[in-house]
């Protein structure tokens, strides 16, 4: 049977030129939720002359990011995102993306991640000495900050902490400009002096004066200083052992280090805090395991995170309810069948882990926060592979995924042990989904005694 056409997947009812852009960019995750629920695991919309296919079904997920993924490139919103983050590991394609990713690849190998759990241990237990019972914080902030801490130093050493605080208001600006780069003419729109395009310019501009002052730094002192940025500086090219990475090659892949190695972490932690405010049994029960573990005063290394199985589930329970990256989008580079449809040359094709992961043909009660589940190898057998897919599929998994799930139990560990929190009662939750998923108005704490 030939594949159903395009025009014959079911579609909402659209405006004519400009489609679905007023729901999609008013409340992307409920018009995700609407359309799946409406019309199944295959739902077409458009945006302005941009053809989309939404797919649910994890086996369709699979053909797009693995077994037919030469056949598609990064979706619209990374394409634009090339303005702030050059052509860096996150959008090259191809030949390109294969030899990047085999430079930088020594950098996440285990024995450098295991020097970096030990800075990942001792930044949060700096963050817990300034904490206090009683203390009022904002807990998206917070872990923002830490994370930040923490993948400037594993990044460029010691050597961007006192401008923290201006990075991680700069990388801030850049993420609340992602859904503008869905639209059509954003390449120039964004060159019109507005309020806020100059706003994203100083943000870009400060970026790049703090990347590019380090890198001057590193080429004059010459020395390996165990950190990311040493490794980019050494990274040679096995074809071509004389090519190296140029200052420019370097930014950019500093600057997507930067925007992802903190920016999910950072999102799924407050996230996790956010369930184990709701769910006490959890945390003591998490809590319990740690003290176990790693005793009264013992600071965690990689060794210890197999040895966290609870404290891992409570992590990965939390990615699935509220994955840091929500939604992955792909481009046809040619007419290709996925599953039983035709995906026209250059539509969009858009997968969900925020659906899939909350979808009850994979999860009994789905929308439950259950660690347990985590624990059941039968379970977790039987599920198939698309499911989950936290840090996406193919060639292009996040190569940082074994850093950020050794951030995600370290940090946890070494929290927990220490502090609870309880949600201060002007807190409004709400989800904010741009290239990540936020809490749109923070996550105002108070700190208790564990």
């Amino acid at each position: 049977m030939p594949p159903r056409s395009y025009e014959s997947v079911p579609s909402p009812k659209e405006l004519p030129i400009v489609g679905s852009v007023a729901r999609r960019f008013r409340s992307p995750l409920t018009f995700f939720e609407e359309l799946k629920a409406s019309y199944g695991d295959a739902v077409r919309f458009k945006l302005f002359n941009e053809k989309f296919l939404l797919f649910s079904d994890p086996a369709l997920v699979n053909e797009v990011l693995v077994t037919k993924q030469y056949s598609f490139r990064k979706g619209r919103a990374l394409e634009g995102a090339r303005v702030f983050l050059g052509n860096s590991l996150l959008v090259s394609e191809g030949e390109e993306h294969t030899r990047q990713r085999r430079l930088i690849q020594p950098a996440f190998h285990r024995g450098r991640i295991a020097g970096y759990a030990q800075v990942m241990a001792e930044k949060t237990q700096l963050w817990n000495e300034a904490q206090h019972a009683g203390k009022e914080i904002d807990l998206a902030v917070e872990m923002n900050r830490l994370t930040l801490a923490v993948v400037g130093t594993t990044l460029f050493g010691s050597e961007v902490e006192a401008e923290a605080q201006e990075i991680a208001e700069s990388l801030t600006v850049v993420i609340e400009n992602f859904n503008r780069m869905l639209l059509p003419f954003w390449k120039m729109t964004r060159l019109i002096p507005t309020k806020r395009n100059l706003k994203l310019r100083n943000a870009q501009t400060q970026l790049n004066k703090t990347i590019y002052g380090v890198i001057s730094q590193r080429r004059k002192d010459g020395r390996d200083h165990g950190d990311l940025l040493s490794m980019l500086l050494a990274a040679e090219d096995a074809d071509n052992p004389q090519k190296r990475l140029t200052d420019t090659e370097i930014r950019d892949q500093a600057m997507t280090l930067f925007l992802a190695g903190h920016e999910t972490t950072a999102n799924a932690l407050a996230w996790t805090w956010h369930l184990l405010t709701q769910h006490e049994q959890v945390r003591v029960k998490m809590k319990a395991e740690i003290d176990a573990v790693l005793g009264p005063d013992r600071l965690p290394g990689l060794e210890d995170t197999v040895k966290l199985p609870y404290t891992t589930a409570v992590f990965s329970e939390s990615m699935r309810l509220f994955p840091p990256v929500w939604v992955v989008g792909r481009r046809a580079l040619e007419d290709i069948a996925i599953g039983d449809y035709l995906v026209p040359a250059r539509t969009i094709v858009i997968t969900s882990q925020y659906l899939i992961h909350r979808d009850e043909r994979f999860w009994s009660n789905a929308l439950e926060f259950r660690p347990e589940r985590w624990l059941d190898e039968q379970a977790k057998e039987t599920r198939p592979k698309f499911a989950y897919f936290p840090f996406g599929g193919g060639a292009r998994i996040c190569i940082g995924d074994a850093f950020a799930w050794t951030e995600g139990v370290i940090l946890l560990a070494v929290m927990a042990r220490r502090w609870r929190f309880e949600v201060r009662p002007e807190q409004v939750t709400e989800l904010s989904a741009s290239v990540t998923l936020r809490p749109k108005h923070g996550l105002k704490m108070t700190v208790r005694e564990a």
